[in-house]
């Protein structure tokens, strides 16, 4: 079975004035390739620090972390932030888009800070537009744009540089319900039909049960893995 992301006794800790205080603690996990994993727990638990530690965002006080058989913490600075443009992308619960940028220039704006040329990717821009269902609003400002409809420019943005993985902190946290269920519905198509991994936090239940992997969290260790 090949795994795309590796951790070895996982920990983070923040240090509050003299006292240290354990977010992570010994974490073990392997991610499989093509799998949609969803992490659960309560508020404090620690399951959004563990997604920013998988996806470089931040780094953790002991442990290591291998993402596609590579130690996060043996790169140099330049190589890590390559591999989080092209490797991996990410989704948030507020969507992050430029208010004054378009709906394609939002999507096409890790290629273009990534200094690659925009005309290399108008095929992958129009396929990408299809499957999230914006070829219509492709000149839309975010502004024009539904919660639900900006949640999918940034489920295209993440997806425009063909990466092996997706992270999605809390995607449907801002969205009513019936919104809701057609963004992961639309996360669990990339997964099958494209074979993401998708690694998603949410509080959820009925989120969750759209992945095909279990993690469960509380009080910094992992008490439940299937």
């Amino acid at each position: 079975m090949e795994y795309v992301i590796e951790t070895i006794d996982l920990c983070k800790s923040y240090n509050l004035g003299d006292t240290s205080v354990e977010i992570l603690k010994n974490i073990n996990l392997k991610i499989k390739k093509g799998a949609f994993y969803s992490i659960m727990g309560p508020s404090g638990s620690g399951k959004s620090t563990l997604l920013y530690l998988l996806g470089g965002l931040d780094k953790p006080t002991e442990g290591s972390i291998k993402i596609n058989g590579k130690e996060l913490a043996a790169m140099k600075d330049e190589e890590e932030s390559k591999m989080r443009r092209n490797d991996i992308g990410f989704v948030f619960q507020f969507y992050n888009l430029i208010p004054n940028l378009d709906v394609e220039e939002n999507i096409m704006l890790p290629i273009l800070l990534d200094g690659k040329k925009l005309k290399d990717y108008r095929e992958d821009l129009d396929e990408i537009l299809e499957i999230v269902g914006l070829s219509e609003r492709r000149k839309h400002t975010p502004r024009e744009l539904s919660g639900g409809q900006q949640q999918r420019v940034a489920i295209a943005r993440a997806l425009i540089n063909k990466p092996d993985i997706i992270f999605a902190d809390e995607p449907i946290g801002n969205l009513d319900s019936k919104t809701g269920i057609e963004i992961m519905k639309l996360l669990q198509e990339i997964n099958l039909k494209q074979g993401k991994t998708i690694v998603q936090v949410t509080h959820s239940r009925e989120a969750a049960e759209y992945g095909t992997d279990l993690i469960m969290v509380r009080d910094g260790c992992i008490c439940e893995n299937r």
